[in-house]
């Protein structure tokens, strides 16, 4: 494809699907443009490109990587493909109607009866394409996806002809990248749409109420046989809308559902981590359709009540054995609110900040009045990711979480949240909360210390940083203690009880060790040897600017469980600084605030634009 006949083809959405579509049409030739709203998996892509593996193997870097539809706005897109979940979908073609234009045609690459619709109401059936998808992957990285399966040919069509030739353009680009796509009439389209949503509804539902992944429910007999009975309830509704099969369909969807791996359907992980998921436009379709012609689909019809029943209630209680209870626990330590339970924060619209710091790793619940409902936190360099699973499961299932914010030193490849912000603007705004006006603000983490200075308004107005290495930080201190043999939860009230004055000389870890090993052998006290290490870290600090004449306030873990330092940096500046209430905490929380804060204006946005459409 030449330059100048290069299609544009804009994608909404980097799922598996959406990934692999937009790594194959630019392979093809087109000049492809991606949407994905998340900040940290957006930059990611755009610095990394997107990488497929196993049954597809290919990668692509692109130019053109937005977070908001908006950006596309003078692009002149011939092809618009949405490849988002259904309830994502309505926002997604309101904001896409910038883009509308005479030749753009647009293309729903998603699963589910009548999902189209969706994209109809916004652009209409002419310019409508609907594709059916026989290929999937798992995410292994934010910009990685594992393709498990391509079952050719995929499938597209135009709602009412009117497109035939672009539903042929697109099969005919896809198809010379080895992504056998066959154009079909509508009539056929429909039929393949509904053989797709039958197998999707076959095991989707079951897998998620059950906690089964498709490997578990097809090798247990009494799952097998509700199974073939939900499909069997598909084709006799499918029948009455005069969808025919083979007389073998139903055996060909156990089969070629007994190769399904010991992974959980999409729908099934939506469910189990308490998303909104996409059962009415799975078995509740085939229930609607039931209805329409006086057929029954009790089957159908009960997956479709558990799993709403399900959605966004405490679907933590629910899970059997060890992980059940673990979970469970992590809600009784992190819960704040201890009069409240999972019913009640789940008619509250909730918000996460995460502070992926260096050493910990903090999680903050606020709800919409910035009451904070949660905190908890776990070791950063733990290698267990399991636990910081359970700990996003417990956080997701028991409380409605609209937005959510990710900062500190992980920040950049944390792609589970909505928006990443640095901690610098997360500490500010924490601190804000309870401390309008200017102020200074001393945060000594695991591997840094700042210094932030906030104006009159509670902007950011500067921030200094320490110069060199951990020199001065939790690590260092933590280091210096174990060396020196002092219990680090004991080390302030010990410092406390000396008045000595001597202090490190170095501040590089190995020479450090070396002078503590001295001070030991010397026979220095315990007490005076804490002390030592306090004063150092304190001068540390003191060498740093510090605005005169405006409030000082401490934050952060160090500070948290070494308050003595306080003592010593109150001396240093001649000034009495105060210590934030679980100063540990203070950034995440901010993070949660900045997302409410997010989350309000974006609502605001979207009220004022349906008022003036309106």
């Amino acid at each position: 494809m030449s330059n100048k006949q290069k299609l544009k083809v804009g994608i909404i959405g980097l799922g598996p699907v959406g990934m692999i579509l937009a790594v194959k049409l630019q392979e093809a030739g087109c000049e492809v443009a991606i949407c994905e709203q998340n900040e940290a998996k957006a930059k990611k892509i755009k610095n990394e490109g997107i990488i497929l593996e196993n049954v597809i193997s290919a990668s692509a870097k692109f130019e053109k990587v937005c977070q908001s539809v908006s950006e596309l706005q003078d692009w002149d897109a011939d092809y618009l493909i949405f490849a988002l979940k259904s309830h994502q979908t309505p926002t997604a073609v309101k904001e896409a109607q910038i883009l509308n234009t005479e030749k753009l045609t647009v293309v729903s690459a998603q699963n589910g009866i009548n999902i189209e619709e969706l994209l109809v109401e916004g652009f209409g059936e002419d310019k409508t394409l609907r594709m059916v998808i026989n290929f999937a992957g798992n995410p292994v990285a934010p910009n990685n996806t594992k393709v498990t399966f391509f079952t050719p040919p995929n499938y597209i069509g135009s709602i009412n002809e009117a497109r035939l030739n672009k539903a042929a353009e697109i099969a005919s680009i896809l198809s010379s990248v080895k992504l056998e796509t066959k154009v079909v009439g509508s009539f056929e389209l429909v039929k393949r749409v509904w053989e797709k949503t039958i197998l999707n509804s076959s095991l989707s539902a079951l897998c998620g109420v059950g906690r089964l992944t498709m490997a578990e429910a097809m090798n247990d007999p009494d799952t097998v046989e509700l199974i073939e009975q939900i499909i069997r309830e598909g084709v006799d509704v499918a029948e009455k809308e005069k969808i025919h099969f083979p007389d073998d369909f139903i055996r060909q969807c156990m089969r070629y559902l007994k190769k399904g791996g010991d992974h959980f359907p999409s729908l099934a992980l939506d469910l189990i981590n308490n998303r909104p998921t996409e059962i009415d436009y799975f078995n509740g379709k085939i229930v609607e359709y039931g209805k329409k012609h006086y057929v029954r689909a009790s089957l159908n019809l009960s997956f479709t009540n558990m799993v709403k029943a399900m959605t966004n209630k405490n679907i933590i209680s629910r899970i059997p054995g060890a992980a059940g209870n673990v979970n469970r626990k992590i809600m009784e330590k992190g819960i704040v609110n201890k009069n409240g339970s999972a019913q009640v924060f789940q008619n509250k619209n909730c918000f996460l900040g995460i502070d992926l710091g260096s050493a910990y790793s903090k999680f903050t619940v606020i709800d919409d009045t910035a009451e904070i409902l949660f905190r908890y936190f776990l070791p950063t360099l733990n290698n267990d990711k399991q636990a910081f699973k359970n700990v996003m499961q417990t956080v997701l299932s028991n409380f409605s979480i609209r937005y959510s914010c990710a900062t500190g030193y992980g920040r950049k490849h944390f792609t589970d949240t909505d928006i990443v912000k640095t901690e610098i603007n997360c500490a500010a705004a924490g601190v804000s909360h309870f401390y309008q006006g200017e102020k200074n603000i001393i945060d000594i983490g695991g591997e840094d210390i700042k210094i932030i200075r906030c104006n009159d308004e509670n902007h950011v107005k500067n921030f200094y940083m320490n110069d060199k290495c951990a020199a001065g930080t939790g690590s260092f201190l933590s280091e210096i203690a174990e060396r020196a043999e002092i219990n680090i939860t004991e080390m302030s009230s010990l410092a406390s009880l000396s008045n000595y004055d001597k202090e490190l000389n170095s501040f590089c870890t190995v020479f450090a060790k070396t002078e503590i090993m001295n001070w030991v052998f010397e026979g220095m006290k315990t007490q005076d040897i804490a002390r030592g290490i306090y004063i150092s870290i304190a001068n540390k600090v003191a060498k740093m600017r510090l605005d005169p004449g405006i409030p000082t306030y401490m934050i952060g873990g160090v500070i948290a469980h070494h308050p003595y330092l306080k003592v010593l940096l109150n001396e240093k500046f001649d000034k009495d600084i105060q210590i934030i209430e679980n100063p540990q905490f203070v950034v995440s929380f901010g993070a949660a605030l900045i997302a409410k804060q997010t989350y309000n204006r974006d609502e605001n946005k979207t009220k004022e634009k349906e008022l003036q459409e309106n």
